[in-house]
């Protein structure tokens, strides 16, 4: 039997392998198959889901948890445009995806309407106010570069999502080239100008009441041990974002928490003076929905420099989070314990009265009882659901990385990320929790979980409806419209794709996910209840 010619689409998965490339998600197409031909032929490992925008959040967590590029195959027109939901939250989480997507022929892009399948105007236009960088190919030559320039920018700070389109002729035809052997996609550093640290440090070590509000670009830069460091020569509490979970030890005595969503932490915040924010720009969720008002000198470390100072005026360092980090923790000058811990303590107190106070029992507990089942390191992935919700504020990763959808804020993220941040580890289990709504955009995803043995435990809350929108219209008119849902017998529907199930009750989750998430494959645990948030301080 001869071997068949190397095409277009070989050079793609070649270059994609040089480059550092192990795992790749996807869904094939029309005018992608040579792509998928290629996929076939080599050594990466391909994981392909039902719907290209699970298979975008599916990338994107194996981003997060890698922290290299993941590339994300699909096709043209439908299937790219299917992938931009996914693509906006890898944006907003920083998270470096690789789409590489198929194009109509040479002869059609360009504004050529030629009435080919799946034919855009211009589908180029639709990701560029989404991704980091777009890059066309229009001859084989063009695609090893192409690649590689696509890579470094990906993983270039701050890292994000970036487009390759090829043309489906580019991607069919033989190649004489020879195959693909090293590339550079090696990214440019990003440390903070000496001049800027030097202030920083000087502020910093003037101050009286320093704290510090680590955001998501702590975690992603590898940058917690620097940060603790630097937290325990200033003697400074240490408050984490939404997306910054896990960048400073919940159990530290300078710890704040993440309970950013009240009035007491933003007081907390305001009244230092001198505040280094890293890795955050200081956005809606993380500025309580912007009342913090900081009556101190603030100091910025950010890797994105549209975010620099786009809240508040500070000091700015337009750096990755690690180097900078580091450079401060070796500039300041250790100073002996004070009153650091004592006021942490006391904040979390206030904060806990206040919880407290609201008869919420029932919430507090669900939640308890999902961290005593999930493993320490174990992966969580967290939808856009009231459970969720009370994570952001309440639930401690420990050293498991945590994550949500909360940087777009689209639903469905959670069980297919999950099954992305399986894909790269599949030796320990991962956690994925929806509502019953959110639930609904991924569930074709069991089909995925079981064809590769995934072991990813998928927790649905099921409250008959899109419970935080519910609580939303009626606290602000009196009623909720659009909000309540007929679903279906998830316990049953997963079953249906061979996936274990049980449906669950609040004295009995603990016990139910432990034993999910202690068994071998994907399991589902279906948690009837309607929970509640607790009350904001932000109106």
């Amino acid at each position: 039997m001869s071997t068949p010619p190397r095409t277009g689409g070989d050079l793609v998965v070649e270059s994609l392998a040089a480059l550092g490339a192990g795992t790749v998600f996807g869904l094939p197409g029309q005018h992608a198959l040579a792509l998928f031909d290629a996929l076939h032929r080599s050594d990466l490992d391909y994981v392909g889901l039902r719907m290209e925008n699970n298979a975008g959040f599916a990338a994107d967590a194996h981003a997060r948890v890698t922290g290299r590029v993941t590339p994300l195959l699909v096709s043209t027109g439908p299937g790219a445009l299917m992938t931009l939901a996914a693509l906006q939250e890898a944006a907003a989480a920083s998270a470096p995806v690789l789409g590489v997507s198929s194009q109509v022929p040479t002869a059609g892009p360009g504004g050529t309407r030629r009435g080919h399948l799946h034919e855009l105007r211009d589908q180029q236009a639709s990701f560029r106010d989404v991704v980091k960088s777009v890059h066309l190919v229009r001859s084989a030559a063009q695609i090893p570069s192409a690649l590689a320039a696509a890579w470094r920018s990906a993983l270039e700070a701050p890292a994000g999502p970036v487009w390759v389109e090829i043309p489906q002729d580019v991607l069919l035809s033989p190649v004489p080239v020879p195959p693909v052997r090293a590339l550079d996609g090696v990214p440019r550093p990003l440390p903070p100008r000496p001049e800027l640290t030097e202030e920083a440090a000087a502020l910093l070590d003037a101050a009286r009441r320093p704290a510090v509000l680590a955001g998501g670009g702590v975690v992603r830069s590898g940058a917690q041990g620097a940060l603790r460091a630097l937290a325990e020569k200033l003697d400074a509490p240490v408050a984490t974002t939404f997306g910054g979970k896990g960048a400073f030890p919940g159990d530290h005595p300078l710890s704040l928490g993440s309970w950013l969503e009240d009035r007491h932490t933003t007081a907390f915040l305001e009244d230092a003076d001198v505040l280094l924010v890293a890795g955050s720009g200081l956005g809606e969720l993380s500025s309580n929905y912007h009342t913090f008002a900081p009556r101190g000198r603030l100091v910025q470390i950010e890797a994105d420099l549209g975010k620099l100072e786009a809240n508040h005026p500070a000091l700015a360092l337009h750096a990755d989070a690690r180097p900078a980090l580091e450079a401060l923790a070796a500039a300041v000058t250790a100073r002996a314990p004070g009153d650091g811990a004592d006021r942490a303590r006391a904040l979390l107190e206030r904060v806990g009265a206040r919880i407290a106070a609201q008869d919420l029992g029932l919430e507090q507990e669900v939640l308890a009882a999902v961290r005593s089942a999930l493993p320490d390191d174990a992966p969580s992935f967290w939808d856009m659901t009231i459970l969720g919700y009370w994570a952001w504020s309440a639930f401690d990763p420990r050293s498991g990385p945590f994550h949500s959808a909360q940087g777009a804020g689209g639903l469905g993220y959670a069980f297919p990320a999950a099954l992305g941040a399986a894909a790269a580890d599949r030796t320990r289990p991962v956690l994925a929790v929806s509502g019953d709504g959110g639930a609904m955009y991924s569930i074709a995803e069991l089909a995925t979980a079981r064809q590769y043995g995934l072991p990813v435990t998928w927790l649905i809350v099921d409250d008959g409806g899109y419970g935080i929108l519910r609580e939303y219209m009626t606290d602000a008119f009196g009623e909720a419209s659009g909000t309540e849902l007929a679903r279906p017998d998830f316990v049953a529907l997963a079953e249906s794709f061979g996936v274990p199930a049980v449906r669950s009750a609040p004295e009995r989750l603990g016990a139910d996910l432990a034993a999910a998430l202690g068994a071998r494959g994907p399991s589902v645990v279906v948690l009837p209840a309607v929970l509640r948030m607790f009350a904001p301080t932000h109106r």
